[in-house]
């Protein structure tokens, strides 16, 4: 197994397309092409999680948040990141990061907040924008039909819960070849016109380059007219976040108390109470502050996440409980979802699920 097929898999539970501009996943250290001898998955990756991972015969790390962050000038093993990065590159380790990837995906961090808690009817809080794209092209209409299904096996025609979704219009297509060209209906030099259906499917971002090689590959065309367009609608599954709806109502206290049990808080910091039963639950795995007014909007009783400052406290203005449960533990189960979907994808393959404690906060 090479490090490339393992990072094939995981693009597709959470493809790195989708990660925040500010973020730094993928491959950080070793080389696409090594073969593969264990997987070691983490939330962080420390010089003591590398250690880990050789003690398991892992040369792969599979970790949440990316080590390398902002730009290194210097590896001289002065802070943790630069001894961590010396001595996984001294012992050919690979370290691959899927952070925001992962945050953004339907089936990733929130979800498995969601699961924890035990909420049904999810919905993604903030939806990424532009992650829908348009392909229109034309085709015969004798191969209309083979394009299409090309397309659909490729990932194209999907919206929410249909797919093999396409819009088709009959019309008259025309072309002139000139001295170098090779048309596979009419002939050079002369203007042909030729009975069309042009085609157009939705596709996400991400899927773009099979979409075009599956267009290119099924089309009879020496040159193949085609267009593409960004969408601004909603993508149901792609974003950040995710709001659900607890099976039956809880009194406050109580509910806060579950979350507490749920994510082994040391405390959970919050605002002022309601005097409301909780019903829908906003999350956000990590610093969700900036998503607060979204969870205001989306009609939320409380909203679970963490880091929030002082001041973002005053934000709930009674419109709903806040709730900092702390970073590591809104993420913790990440790592789990991880170890639980390559050992699905490696059944044969050694994945081990790292037992190294790294939040660095602790609570008296």
């Amino acid at each position: 197994m090479l490090v490339k097929e393992i990072i094939q898999e995981l693009e597709k539970l959470a493809p790195s397309a989708y990660a925040e501009d500010f973020d730094n996943v993928g491959l950080l250290t070793g080389s696409p092409t090594s073969q593969v001898s264990g997987i070691l998955v983490t939330l962080d990756t420390l010089e003591s999680v590398v250690d880990e991972a050789m003690e398991n015969n892992c040369n792969l790390i599979v970790t949440f948040h990316p080590i390398i962050f902002s730009g290194l000038k210097k590896l001289t093993g002065s802070s943790y990141v630069e001894r961590a990065i010396l001595k996984a590159i001294k012992n050919d380790i690979a370290i691959y990061a899927i952070h925001t990837a992962l945050d953004n995906s339907f089936e990733g961090v929130n979800h498995m907040m969601c699961e924890q808690l035990g909420l049904t009817d999810r919905k993604i809080l903030i939806p990424q924008p532009g992650t829908i794209k348009k392909l229109v092209t034309f085709v015969p209409k004798k191969d209309a039909a083979e394009v299409r299904e090309a397309l659909f096996s490729a990932g194209a025609g999907s919206i929410g819960n249909y797919d093999h979704c396409s819009f088709n219009v009959i019309g008259s297509g025309s072309f002139r070849g000139n001295a170098a060209s090779n048309p596979v209906i009419g002939r050079r030099g002369e203007t042909h016109y030729e009975e069309e259906i042009q085609v157009g499917v939705s596709f996400p971002k991400h899927s773009e380059k099979n979409i075009l090689n599956a267009l290119f590959d099924s089309h009879p065309y020496e040159e193949v007219a085609y267009e593409l367009t960004s969408l601004e609608n909603s993508n149901q599954h792609i974003g950040i976040g995710m709001t659900g709806l607890l099976p039956e109502e809880m009194e406050e206290t109580a509910f806060l108390e579950q979350v507490k049990k749920t994510f082994g808080c040391g405390c959970i910091r919050h605002s002022a109470l309601r005097g409301k039963p909780i019903k829908k639950v906003a999350v956000l795995g990590g610093s969700g502050s900036f998503a607060i007014n979204n969870a205001i909007a989306a009609g939320a009783d409380i909203f679970i996440t963490a880091d929030l400052k002082y001041h973002d406290f005053f934000k709930a203005e009674q419109r709903l409980v806040l709730a900092d449960v702390g970073h590591y533990e809104s993420e913790q189960f990440t790592k789990t979802l991880l170890t639980t979907y390559l050992k699905k994808k490696f059944a044969n393959f050694a994945v081990v699920l790292s037992n190294t404690e790294t939040n660095p906060i602790k609570y008296f």
